[in-house]
Order: structure tokens, then sequence, then C-alpha cells
């Protein structure tokens, strides 16, 4: 669409202009790449002759590089396609994270300094917005906010009204990308008088400090806690409210500031500036809030939600929108609501039944969110977090986040970077259901084992550190958990145990006399 759009607005301008593509073979290895070349000079003036084209860009030549992704930006720039020279590159600043990011057991994002970075460095000027949020609140495809953003960059011999006139023509939803184009447009036009004005004065305009969002104040007893840790408290602060109260939040504060007591006593001169204290913040108020029945049913019911899918689907004010959300809860996810008498006979009744070679009991539900009686549903769900403390579930988790904050704690006294790294173990609790379990039970084997010091090991507090580190890093490369394995083995600790896995015998079919061997 964005081909079409600039080679219709050059030959409308009088311009003869060409356009080619090279198609990709699949995701991320190769996306398609549209090249569009359009004569700067108007045929009126050309005395008759026609301008001869390229059939594909050559590298290092490209007047602009236009994407609507930033990975994908950097992707070109590594191909060779642009230069310092030559080239003006548009890029959005959103991301669209690749499948072996999303793969990562830790942090697998690229880092978005990094890719900008590219940007200036290959590139004579350029310019970075939010394409996709500009998409979304025009209502339009991203290819209007890019038309925009060329339009209004200066680099082609055409008028903005050249570019509207076209896209009026397009269709019933030429005000959508009227709108994103306009969007588009004065976002790159600032960007231009900014830099003018910089280029005017030689020296970068006054930027007003960024107004933070709409926060609680944190209470008293977080000030005291180190001052690069505080963002990172607050959020967890805020998350812990919304999940439970401000009972539970409190019980957070609390845990941190025993963290900032042993810290302060193994760093005495913040050395290290409350490192400790800065992961346990995030890592803890992630597993404090842990994902159960009651969260997600909350989150399925929030009218944040439903303006994201109509934002998705772009759904109009006359649109009739329906929504059905899948659950199949088993036996653990019904049990962590209940006492933990009840639930320790419900989970064993479906163990019994696995034993027994039978599929753990589910009940796979569909739900019609847009329903008054499956809207209620959930909100009956997500109003039973007044008995999340009660629930078995709760009690196990915090057990075990005690026995981690213990562990961190003691270690921290005994040496700083033998806690800290027993902090960042945090990183492995992610995800749900048996995801989640097998990051708890890496966790507990790896401080129980690697992270106290021993009657029949002679390790140091910074070699029990390294082990601990290697451990983690094992633990987020290889889901199966051999690469862990070999780690605490070679370290002197045991491997993790196996665990009992129920064999299912199937009967292989009787063959009749006419079906082949």
């Amino acid at each position: 669409m964005l081909t079409d759009w600039l080679v219709d607005t050059a030959r409308h301008a009088g311009h003869a202009a060409q356009a080619t593509s090279v198609p990709g073979v699949a995701q991320r290895t190769g996306a398609t790449t549209y090249y569009v070349e359009i004569y700067p000079v108007p045929l009126a003036d050309c005395g008759g002759r026609q301008p001869v084209f390229g059939l594909n860009p050559l590298p290092g030549r490209l007047d602009a590089l236009v994407s609507s992704e930033l990975l994908e930006t950097g992707r070109q720039i590594a191909n060779g396609m642009v230069s310092r020279d030559h080239t003006l590159l548009i890029s959005s600043s959103a991301r669209t994270y690749t499948t072996a990011e999303k793969m990562a057991m830790g942090d697998g994002r690229a880092a978005d300094d990094g890719l900008l970075a590219l940007v200036r460095q290959h590139s004579r000027a350029h310019h970075v917005v939010d394409m996709a949020r500009m998409t979304r609140e025009a209502g339009t495809v991203v290819s209007a906010v890019m038309l925009g953003c060329i339009a209004a960059s200066g680099l082609l011999p055409m008028s903005r009204r050249d570019y509207e006139s076209v896209i009026g023509a397009s269709g019933p939803s030429a005000q959508a990308s009227l709108r994103g184009f306009a969007m588009a447009y004065e976002a790159i036009e600032r960007q231009r008088q900014q830099a003018q004005y910089v280029d005017t004065v030689w020296r970068p305009p006054a930027q007003e400090p960024l107004q933070p969002d709409r926060q609680r104040a944190l209470p008293a007893e977080a000030q005291d806690l180190p001052a690069s840790a505080l963002a990172m408290v607050r959020l967890g602060h805020e998350r812990l409210v919304e999940y439970q109260d401000a009972a539970y939040a409190a019980q957070y504060l609390q845990r941190l500031q025993r963290l900032h007591a042993a810290e302060l006593q193994a760093d005495p001169s913040d050395e290290h500036q409350g490192a400790i204290v800065r992961e346990m913040a995030r890592w803890l108020a992630l597993w404090m809030a842990f994902d159960d029945v009651v969260r997600v049913a909350d989150l399925k019911s929030r009218r944040s939600r439903t303006t994201r899918v109509q934002q998705e689907v772009k759904a109009g004010e006359a649109d009739l929108l329906k929504v059905y959300d899948h659950f199949k809860p088993g036996v653990p996810e019904l049990a962590g609501l209940l006492p933990q008498g009840m639930a320790t006979r419900l989970i064993a009744w479906d163990q019994r039944r696995v034993q027994r070679g039978l599929k753990p009991w589910a009940m796979p539900l569909k739900i019609a969110t847009h329903s008054v009686s499956g809207f209620l549903a959930l909100r009956f769900m997500a109003s039973l977090k007044r008995l999340r403390r009660r629930g078995s579930r709760f009690a196990l988790e915090q057990s075990l986040i005690e026995r981690w904050l213990t562990r961190v704690e003691a270690c921290t006294r005994e040496h700083w970077a033998l806690g800290h790294e027993i902090a960042l173990c945090g990183q492995l609790i992610k995800g749900y259901g048996s995801t989640n379990e097998r990051g708890k039970e890496n966790l507990l084997h790896i401080i129980d084992h690697l992270a106290p010091a021993s009657a029949t090991s002679t390790a140091s507090a910074a070699e029990r550190a390294k082990a601990v580190r290697a451990a983690r890093q094992a633990a987020l490369t290889d889901e199966a958990g051999k690469a862990l394995d070999q780690v605490l083995v070679g370290h002197g600790a045991p491997a993790r145990p196996l665990k009992a896995q129920p064999i299912h015998w199937i009967k292989r079919p009787q063959r009749t006399a006419h079906q082949p061997g």
C-alpha cells in the first residue's frame, strides 16, 4: 500500500516513478523489501525523454530507508543498505519482539539503545517516531503513518497536497489514513524544526524534565531504601496494592527493609548503590503477584483490556464486537483457592486418577466476555481475591518466598556478591503452570546446595557466588535442565532429583487380513 501511494503521488505530481519488491521467505529470515525510484525532475521538463530506472537497491546508495520496526531497521543497516554520507533513515521506535527474543528463558530482548545508536551512526539524518502508537490512535494502517513521515522529511519533490489527494481517493478508510498521515507529518515536522534550531544556535534546546505518570505516594518506611531502587520499589508497591491490598504491599516493603539492613552491613560505604535491594524490588514484586485464577479473571474483565481489544480489531462505535475467552482450569488452579486440608485431598484424588492412566482433571470453559453473564462470571472470580490469603497456593508461595529471602539476607551479610547472585536468581521464577513450578524448583535447589557454606566443602563465599551465577545462567539457557545439572555436579552439588512420570501403555490395534503389513 505504501509503495502504491508513493508511486501514485509521484505520478500525480508529474514525476516518473517505478517500484519493485523483493519478497522474503519467512518471518525474520527476510522481510519483503519494497524499492521505489522517483525521478526528481518533472517529465514535462525532460524534453520528451524517459528516465531509466533500476530494479533493485544498491548497497550504500539509498537516499532514504523507511522501516516500521526498529530491529528490522537494524537488520537493513547490517545488510549495508545505508551510508552515513548519503541516507536519510526513518524508523519506528516500536518493537515487535522476535520469536527468538520471546523464547529466551531470561530477558532475551535486543537493547533499543544499541539499535538507536546504529541509526545515528549510519545515517546522514534520521527521524525516529513511535509509528505503532500513531497507527493505533488514528485507527489506520502503518502505511499511512510511514507515508506521512516520508512526506514531512522533505526528501521527495512532492507537496503535502499531492500525498493527501492520493490518500483521499483510496476508499472508505481514507479519513483514518489521513489522520495517521497528519500525525506522522506533524511529528517529523517538529523534529526537523528542532534540528534546524540546533544547527542555528549550535546547542541543544533546553529540555523539560519528563513528567512521571500518575503515581501513588510511597509510604514513609520506603523513603529509607536506596535512591537507585525507589523507581522499581514504587512500581512493585503499586502492583501489589492492585493485586491484593495495602497490607500486602506493606509486607513487600518490610521485606525490602530487611534486605536493605543486610546490604548496609555488607556494603556500608554504598559502593554498589543498593543493587541487591534494587534487584529484589523487581523480582520480589513479580513473585508476590503470582498468577492464579483470580488474577487472570481480573485482567480479562478490565475496561483497559476491552479498550485494547477494540483498538486491535479497529472496531467502530456502530460495530458489534464479541469476545470469547477460553479457559481450562485444572485441579492445581482450583485447589490453590481452597484451605490446605481440602486442597491436599483434592490434589491426592487427581494424582490417583493419573496413576490409573487417566489424564489430569480439567474443565474446558468458553466464556462470552462480551455478555452480561460472562462478564459477571469473570468479575465474581476476580472478587475472590479476598479469599486468596486463606488458600493453599498463597501459603505455599509465601513460604517459598521466605526461604529465598532468608537465604539472600544471610548470604548478603556473609558476602555482598553472594547475596547479589542469589537475588538475581529471582528471574528464574516466570510463567505459569509447569514452567513456573520448574523455575521454583531450580531456584530452591541452587540456594539450598550452592549458596550455603557446607561442612564438606571448602569453597569460599566468592567461589560460591561464581557457582550460583553459573547455575543461574545455565538454568536460563536450557529449559530441559541438562546444563544446570552439569553445573551443579561440577561444583560438588547433587543434580536435581528425578521426578516420577506416568507411563501410558497404548494397545496396538488389531490388523485385519486385508490391511497391509
